[in-house]
């Protein structure tokens, strides 16, 4: 299977790093920005799983406020059942907001630009709507 690498970098405008990362950890911000269901450990080797576990996987390693990486999967018919890709998110404050950065490794190439798509349509675009008000 090939594979390629998802690169993104966005300025969320009005946000802290620490606001940003609470919306991916805590499971009722993120089930809130995403309006469905979430289910997040907060400890290293802890599951995770949002939309009703159409996205699930494993916390590698978490920096508070700074850095997020995971063992992620989406569930669709492009990406093999047992396949995990790499998921590493970074915040830095900004003047204006904060700066997520997010590298996801080893998405399956047919997968990629529906992933690449729908981190804007489910997640980044939400954020600047929430945070303009």
């Amino acid at each position: 299977m090939k594979t390629k690498t998802i690169r993104q970098t966005v300025i969320i405008t009005g946000a802290t790093p620490h606001e940003l990362y609470e919306i991916f950890m805590d499971e009722t911000k993120h089930a809130n920005l995403v309006n469905s269901t979430a289910k997040i450990s907060r400890a290293i080797g802890g599951r995770f799983e949002a939309y009703d576990g159409y996205i699930e996987g494993t916390n590698i390693e978490l920096i508070q406020d700074k850095k997020i990486v995971q063992n992620w999967r989406g569930e669709e018919d492009c990406w093999p059942k047992e396949h995990y890709s790499k998921l590493t998110i970074t915040f830095e404050k900004e003047s204006d907001g904060t700066r997520a950065t997010l590298f996801q490794e080893g998405v399956p190439e047919e997968c990629v630009d529906d992933f690449d798509n729908g981190w804007y349509e489910f997640y980044w675009n939400p954020m600047q709507e929430l945070f303009k008000k």
